[in-house]
């Protein structure tokens, strides 16, 4: 197999519907490419009548223990009451292998997108993460990359610093990483508490169904309890307190909150806006990406970058005042 950059086209319909086979499972219908970048994701129904969901995952991401601990902490949740889809299991395994490619299958379901102006929806979403957040707070995940400055501050910074590939800017790149590695890598995110989380909760990842429903763990990671709530965020100003103090109310119906970590989102949207320029830097090479993301390369985008880290530069140096939450 080549690059893993290139690696998805070898994975071809008569490859997916061989793995499927290998399930007893046979399309009856198309295979529908459902939206992934990271992964290849279609929906199908089977003979059986249902619809199911089938997942291949980029090699060379995830080893086997990674990938196992995913479904393993999808298999926990589900025991715990703790709303999330769990993987098929045949023959006691959830994760199958076929030409290299490592790949499982969910039970489709149904649902609307969450509405984050819709307060209701958002109380029962710190509910179920509350939930998530309690039962895990002594679940552990061996074999995913630590939550720590090395691997979410250093290391992105050094392959930026590296690769360069914002071109022949003339704006101080160099200097204002430079800065930012300095604000990030002692900052109190990297002391506090962690437990086992969702690691990428945003919107497109709960599926309303009359309650909430947490899609795709596969960036689970050992984190800052915070990590799983602020992506929930959007708006000005007072619209994101009040949605996140809504999440919060639902959330210690099951699970104290240490409001130290009101102070962690800038932070934690710094290293997000990061680690996603680095990602898609590294994904270039696949097909899919230029035609996704054509704008990547362009000039405007990385003066745009370079003003948007500058402004959390900003921010990080003097952080806004936040209202304590229990107020």
């Amino acid at each position: 197999m080549q690059d893993a950059s290139f690696q998805f086209q070898f994975l071809t319909p008569e490859l997916i519907v061989s793995a499927l086979a290998a399930l007893n499972l046979y399309p009856e219908s198309g295979l529908t490419p459902l939206n992934s970048y990271e992964n290849r994701v279609y929906l199908f129904q089977a003979e059986d009548r249902q619809r199911y969901v089938v997942k291949f995952y980029r090699s060379q991401r995830w080893n086997l223990q990674q990938l196992q601990e995913e479904h393993e902490l999808t298999q926990f949740l589900l025991a715990h009451d703790v709303p999330v889809i769990a993987p098929v299991v045949q023959n006691g395994y959830a994760l199958h292998q076929v030409d290299g490619f490592y790949y499982a299958v969910w039970p489709y379901r149904p649902g609307r997108g969450l509405e984050l102006d819709n307060m209701a929806q958002l109380e029962m979403v710190g509910q179920a993460l509350g939930r998530w957040h309690a039962r895990a707070s002594n679940y552990t995940l061996q074999h995913r990359p630590e939550f720590n400055a090395i691997n979410r501050v250093t290391t992105p910074i050094n392959y930026l610093l590296q690769h360069q590939p914002w071109g022949t800017s003339a704006l101080p790149w160099d200097a204002l990483l430079a800065q930012l590695q300095q604000q990030l890598q002692t900052h109190a995110l990297f002391s506090a508490s962690q437990l086992a989380l969702h690691g990428d909760c945003h919107a497109g990842n709960i599926l309303w169904r009359d309650e909430p429903v947490i899609l795709d763990l596969d960036d689970c990671v050992m984190g800052p309890a915070m990590q799983d709530i602020w992506m929930l965020l959007s708006g000005d100003e007072n619209e994101q307190r009040q949605q996140l103090y809504t999440i919060l109310d639902g959330y210690e119906t099951y699970c104290e909150f240490d409001e130290r970590q009101l102070g962690f989102i800038e932070p934690l949207r710094t290293l997000r806006m990061l680690n996603y320029l680095v990602w898609l830097h590294r994904r270039w090479q696949d097909p899919a990406f230029p035609q996704a993301f054509p704008w990547f390369n362009q000039h405007d985008y990385w003066q745009n970058q370079f003003r948007m880290l500058t402004e959390q530069a900003q921010l990080l140096e003097q952080p806004k005042a936040v209202i304590n939450y229990n107020c």
